[in-house]
């Protein structure tokens, strides 16, 4: 076969071009977080008390892990814009590991009556039961969540059965008074059923991460099935 100095040369350059590509794709990958599939193994209480006080900064690293396992971005690079920081609580309970939860106010406005909030649940972590009545600011709060990662137990008023393998924790028994369960998969939207009706969520077994949509939330109006919360 024949081939002229110009054949030669759109040969050199396409091969160049393919290497280069190529190189390329590998950088992305190896730079880009990947979400990683499979149960995360469950936390134990003794990871987040430290002679008897609550290690804050010991669970936001395991919220943060959890989030690199789903190759979530909190886009921390905007944090200046949101209603809140980045917040963990235990509920004043001493059990995080069974109940608590992390989170960010996205927004939250009383004038314009509309809120945005992302909740952080690890494995199996529930939050305390509760509802939300009105208050001088504000009425009755209605919500709907919108797992964005992971799985997360709805509990309220309606629903099923609770599934096999799904412990509630122990420390929560005697204050839980809603009973039926929703199952609610990543990427599914689930509404509160009615204005000021008792309710919680728990994190599946890949812990969970949600979007939370509701009206404004006073915290005044925030009402707990356990009279030993503090938040």
């Amino acid at each position: 076969m024949n081939m002229t100095r110009r054949n030669h040369l759109q040969m050199v350059a396409a091969a160049a071009g393919a290497t280069a590509l190529s190189g390329a794709i590998s950088q992305a990958k190896e730079t880009s977080t990947k979400a990683k599939s499979g149960a995360l193994a469950k936390h134990d209480n003794a990871e987040f008390y430290k002679d008897g006080k609550f290690q804050e900064e010991t669970a936001k690293k395991a919220y943060f892990e959890m989030m690199k396992h789903h190759g979530y971005d909190m886009h921390i690079k905007y944090a200046k814009k949101w209603a809140t920081d980045f917040w963990v609580t235990d509920f004043g309970l001493g059990d995080f590991a069974g109940c608590g939860m992390g989170g960010v106010f996205w927004v939250n406005f009383q004038e314009y009556n509309y809120f945005a909030h992302e909740i952080y649940l690890l494995p199996g972590q529930m939050i305390t039961e509760h509802g939300h009545v009105g208050t001088d600011k504000a009425k009755p709060k209605m919500e709907s969540w919108h797992p964005r990662h992971g799985k997360i137990y709805c509990f309220g008023e309606t629903g099923g059965d609770i599934p096999a393998g799904v412990a509630l924790p122990k420390s929560q028994e005697k204050f839980i008074t809603v009973h039926k369960v929703t199952e609610v998969e990543s990427g599914d939207i689930l509404t509160l059923n009615r204005l000021e009706a008792k309710h919680f969520m728990m994190g599946g077994p890949e812990g969970a991460i949600v979007s939370e949509y509701a009206t404004f939330q006073d915290k005044d109006g925030l009402t707990f099935s356990n009279p030993g919360v503090k938040f």
